[in-house]
């Protein structure tokens, strides 16, 4: 794709005012962010998601349109199990439900900036060492085949290694002081738990884009199409946080489905290396993986609401890649 220096700024740009705009107006006062709020606030990001790969598809052709739209349904099934580990990290630690909205925003910036380092790197990696794909592709089925084979699990913030560190060296208070991240009491300085939380969400946030940008790099090379599919797949994320929170817990299988798409971006990627050391092996086309991707995305989903509907005890769990480790092994 020819994307001149323009067309960029004016894409980073939108996405800093979005951002700027949620701060100002949505996220601004601390409240409890009710269904048609969250409904709205997910079709508008949406709708702007869709209209910018029209966008695409009418300025550089089918091919690019489908390969963000691919890039955007892989991010936007990632950003549901991110939302699962949210959810997870925000009851472990208590936090208000009113405080939600803002730490998510905050996340979503984080995860921003993570992604657009992570795109960088993997792109000047790709141009230079085309084994990079291999590399891509091995990350994605390792961690797919440990989320497999983890599905039905939850991971456990107090494993965090930095939060177990900051609660051995840092004085802690066991209240919520607003938004607060730092408090003097009695002249003393003392963390408060919301920055134990943000400390678990940045590193999420870290963890999350480890994978996904390998496994968006594996529907396409664009790095423009790679960052925008991001970008716009996480400015959703707060919303549909809270359009979706009801009904996270019945989507039992999607962790098992997204270890399956993992997976399966993972050999596309080697696939992808291999064809171009040898034409005579064919390489997995984006419209197959956006077909393949999609359908397992409704198969889950149908499969999940109709054991929730059989056996309302199940519920879904975010999924784990490896093994737990004692808490005293530092």
């Amino acid at each position: 794709m020819n994307i001149t220096f323009a067309v960029w700024a004016i894409t980073v740009g939108a996405i800093l005012i979005l951002v700027v705009a949620d701060l100002a107006t949505a996220s601004r006062k601390p409240h409890d962010v009710k269904f048609r709020e969250a409904a709205l606030w997910s079709i508008f990001y949406i709708s702007i998601a869709v209209v910018f790969g029209l966008w695409v598809r009418a300025a550089y052709g089918s091919t690019y349109g489908t390969e963000y739209f691919a890039a955007y349904l892989v991010e936007k099934s990632l950003s549901v199990d991110n939302l699962f580990v949210f959810v997870i990290i925000l009851a472990q630690f208590s936090v208000p439900s009113i405080y939600h909205q803002r730490i998510l925003l905050i996340g979503v910036m984080l995860a921003l900036v993570f992604r657009a380092a992570f795109i960088a790197l993997g792109a000047a990696a790709l141009a230079s060492f085309s084994f990079t794909f291999v590399v891509f592709g091995g990350i994605l089925i390792w961690t797919g085949v440990g989320l497999f084979r983890h599905w039905n699990e939850d991971p456990d913030p107090d494993e965090n290694f930095m939060i177990r560190r900051i609660r051995k060296v840092t004085p802690l208070t066991d209240e919520f002081h607003g938004t607060k991240m730092f408090v003097k009491l009695d002249g003393k300085k003392f963390a408060t738990p919301m920055f134990l939380v943000m400390i678990a969400i940045a590193s999420t946030d870290l963890l999350f884009a480890l994978d996904s940008i390998p496994a968006t790099f594996g529907v396409t090379e664009e790095p423009f199409l790679v960052f925008s599919a991001n970008a716009f797949a996480l400015l959703g994320l707060r919303a549909l946080y809270f359009l979706l929170k009801g009904l996270l817990s019945k989507l039992i299988y999607l962790s098992l489905g997204l270890s399956i798409i993992l997976m399966f971006i993972g050999v596309k990627l080697i696939l992808t290396y291999v064809h171009e050391v040898s034409n005579d092996v064919p390489k997995i086309s984006t419209s197959l993986s956006l077909v393949v991707i999609g359908s397992i995305l409704v198969i889950t989903t149908v499969a999940s609401l109709i054991k929730s509907r059989r056996d309302p005890s199940a519920t879904a769990h975010a999924g784990r890649v490896t093994n737990p480790k004692p808490h005293d092994e530092d």
